[in-house]
């Protein structure tokens, strides 16, 4: 499984007090596609620059997609410009991929609580994403608290300069979209009190 994956999984069933915009998990889901190429080692950064590395297959057809989708043409992609770039309709594309391979199916409570932790999942995508979830693994953790998942227990900081450069950047992403969104709020509330007003 991959991170994108478990974080998927994550938004689903970790309880919270807010639900998880598909904006801010699409985001999130195009900086854990980073942080796997960059296991891969199909790319590197250069500073918040995307460098490419040779194509590689992963395995998993939506990592492949994004290390297909990487921009090879200098001057390289930045971190945030991927993130807009590639997350758009990231979350249904992920929902759609995990659905059709079956790993949505049953219920969904339980696994991510403490009392239910020792239950069997109801698929092996969750149950990796939920061992994922319960070991802290920084990444997958630090991905979480950008959408204000948090769990009972802080996780370390990942190790990997790059990959602290790929979670700040989503985080960043994550704080823009959350300001146009009430942007838009406020205006349309305006919008409406004018038309309300005597």
């Amino acid at each position: 499984m991959t991170t994108p994956q478990d974080l998927f999984l994550v938004s689903l069933d970790v309880p919270g007090e807010h639900p998880v915009e598909q904006g801010d998990l699409s985001l999130a889901l195009a900086g854990a596609e980073l942080v796997d190429l960059l296991g891969t080692r199909a790319l590197t950064l250069e500073g918040e620059r995307i460098v490419p590395g040779p194509a590689l297959t992963t395995g998993d057809r939506m990592l492949d997609e994004a290390g297909a989708a990487l921009k090879r043409q200098e001057p390289h992609e930045t971190v945030e410009d991927w993130l807009w770039r590639r997350g758009q309709g990231l979350a249904a594309a992920y929902r759609d991929a995990l659905d059709r391979a079956g790993q949505l199916t049953g219920k969904r409570q339980g696994l991510f609580r403490r009392a239910g932790r020792d239950a069997a999942a109801d698929t092996p995508a969750r149950q990796h994403a939920a061992d994922r979830w319960w070991s802290r693994e920084p990444v997958l953790a630090g991905l979480a608290a950008t959408l204000r998942i948090e769990a009972d227990r802080p996780a370390e900081p990942p190790a990997d300069e790059a990959v602290v450069t790929v979670l700040a950047a989503v985080g960043d992403a994550v704080t823009e979209l959350n300001a146009v969104r009430e942007r838009r709020r406020i205006e349309n509330v305006a919008f409406d009190n004018i038309w309300r007003a005597p």
